[in-house]
């Protein structure tokens, strides 16, 4: 193999690797296609953009050469989540996070930010007026509005039982797990959910967390999911672990500082994430899950036969145009 072969073989399998990569287009793919082939080849008629009022762009303190870090989250759509969603929304506009930090770094496991202060009342953050205590109950939703396969067995562009749900599926590009009756977005890598204490009580949406590990499966409908780090989540991934317990900061100088959380569509619109995601209806979509499962692209010996839902990330890129 030339030594241009080899840096292309390459360069397509990391690209295929990334979870919720920002991915640039390339050459037609060739006869055994790996997902980030098909990825480039997708049709532009099979990417969805993501509308400004459903980004939210967090901006931390410049690193320690000087760099912005900038964070995206994509809020989850109706019906997942909407009670805590709509709070988020809430607290952005009132920019609640200005001057918040992130307060806990867990390796293999979970970054979480919110008021440093949230534990003592007395100096704990007001939130704004109009926040709701959301029930339990909408951890999971009613499977009849969403459309989910009923099963894995072939139903699906991947195959294999899952340890955590009998079925899993994408609808409108997100991940979801179910059951016969309910159904569940699901704790990938990148997914941001709300901060909570002991039951009943469920969070507000002030202290979220992003997965920044191996997928914590097992948290699926015991906490509430709202969105997923479309950019930037190797400014959350790369923070220096908390050394206290949980991996949360045991003195304010461990803590970076968020400056702002703003609702794109608060931002001039020069400066608005232009963002989109593969339709995970289409064709492409099936064609890359499989073949996220079963790899016959160069690099790979032998196929898994299957892959988590959690290992069939759902591109996303910048719109270049």
């Amino acid at each position: 193999m030339t030594a241009t072969r080899l840096r292309s073989t390459a360069l397509r399998l990391a690209a295929s690797l990334l979870p919720l990569t920002l991915l640039a287009a390339s050459d037609p793919p060739p006869a055994n296609p790996g997902p980030g082939d098909i990825i480039a080849a997708a049709p532009q008629g099979d990417w969805v953009r993501i509308p400004a009022d459903d980004l939210l762009v967090m901006d931390l303190a410049p690193d320690a050469k000087g760099r912005p870090r900038r964070v995206v989250i994509q809020l989850m759509p109706a019906p997942f989540s909407s009670g805590w969603v709509s709070n988020i929304r809430k607290l952005a506009a009132a920019h609640w996070w200005d001057d918040a930090a992130i307060v806990r770094v867990q390796d293999n496991y979970v970054v979480q930010w919110g008021d440093p202060d949230a534990e003592d009342e007395a100096k704990a953050k007001p939130l704004p007026a109009g926040i709701a205590k959301v029930p339990e109950g909408e951890y999971v939703f009613d499977r009849k509005g969403v459309n989910i396969a009923a099963g894995n067995s072939g139903s699906e562009p991947w195959t294999g039982p899952d340890a955590y749900a009998k079925a899993l599926s994408f609808s409108g590009g997100w991940p979801l797990a179910g059951n016969d009756d309910h159904v569940w977005p699901v704790h990938c890598y990148g997914m941001v959910g709300v901060g909570r204490n002991l039951s009943p009580d469920t969070g507000s949406g002030a202290e979220l967390y992003t997965v920044i590990g191996h997928a914590p499966r097992h948290l699926d409908r015991n906490i509430a999911l709202v969105g997923r780090v479309v950019e930037g989540i190797e400014h959350m991934s790369s923070l220096p672990r908390g050394t206290g317990a949980l991996g949360f900061y045991e003195s304010p100088e461990e803590r970076t500082v968020i400056r702002s959380v703003r609702l794109a569509t608060e931002l001039p619109e020069a400066e608005r994430p232009r963002l989109e995601y593969l339709n995970s209806s289409s064709e492409s979509f099936v064609a890359y899950a499989r073949a996220r499962a079963n790899r016959k692209d160069a690099f790979f010996n032998i196929p898994a036969g299957g892959a988590d839902i959690c290992n069939i990330p759902v591109p996303i890129r910048k719109i270049t145009q």
